[in-house]
């Protein structure tokens, strides 16, 4: 199902008062490097800490009353299943989260703190995943993906329409990749706002699985 950039404009005005509008102030030091002018958009200042709380507030918005009351559940080692949580907890929706044995002891708790039920389970993300889809089927939770879901998509893509508001003369958007949700979502919005600015996408030479993903697409090496 494709995210269209309505579908980015409906979903800030939908999460708009309950997550932070983070400023994207001008990097001296960066620009001195660089020799360019770099901004920084400081999603850090979210409550949790991460722009995946926009994803996850629209989501849980977008249930059905009846799904919000049964509940919804995630695999997660942090950030989407703080996020989760956190605004689960506002909106009074019964949230579980599984989180794989590796991670951090710190945002366990904090999960846990902000009344998500917490499950500990899988050595790994998709061994979580493996868990979480069980719980869901025997307790008819809705599961909610971290990125591979459009109203996820759509949450994170606000933050490209505050980016092209906050800059107006935008030349590249550097953004990193992990599930890919963020990256998606900013670049709709980004591209649909100012089609002539370049979206580069970085991750870690080692966990680089969209690069060779498009290679394989491309047959390049």
């Amino acid at each position: 199902m494709p995210v269209e950039f309505r579908d980015i404009q409906a979903a800030a005005k939908r999460i708009a008062g309950h997550v932070v509008e983070s400023p994207c102030p001008h990097s001296i030091p960066l620009s001195e490097i660089t020799g360019m002018e770099i901004f920084c958009k400081l999603e850090y200042l979210q409550r949790t800490g991460s722009f995946k709380e926009r994803g996850a507030r629209n989501a849980l918005m977008l249930l059905p009353a009846d799904r919000q009351k049964r509940g919804v559940i995630a695999a997660s080692a942090g950030n989407h299943a703080l996020g989760l949580a956190y605004h689960a907890q506002l909106l009074g929706i019964p949230a579980t989260v599984v989180m794989p044995t590796f991670a951090p002891l710190t945002k366990v708790a904090n999960c846990r703190r902000l009344g998500a039920n917490v499950v500990l389970g899988g050595a790994n993300i998709a061994e979580a995943r493996s868990r979480a889809d069980r719980i869901a089927a025997e307790q008819g939770l809705s599961y909610i993906n971290g990125f591979d879901d459009p109203a996820i998509i759509a949450g994170q893509g606000t933050v490209g329409l505050e980016i092209a508001e906050q800059v107006p003369d935008l030349d590249a958007v550097i953004v990193p990749i992990g599930g890919a949700g963020l990256i998606a979502g900013i670049a709709v919005a980004v591209k649909t706002l100012r089609p002539q600015t370049v979206v580069i996408g970085v991750e870690p030479e080692r966990g680089g699985v969209t690069g060779r993903a498009r290679r394989r697409q491309t047959g390049a090496h």
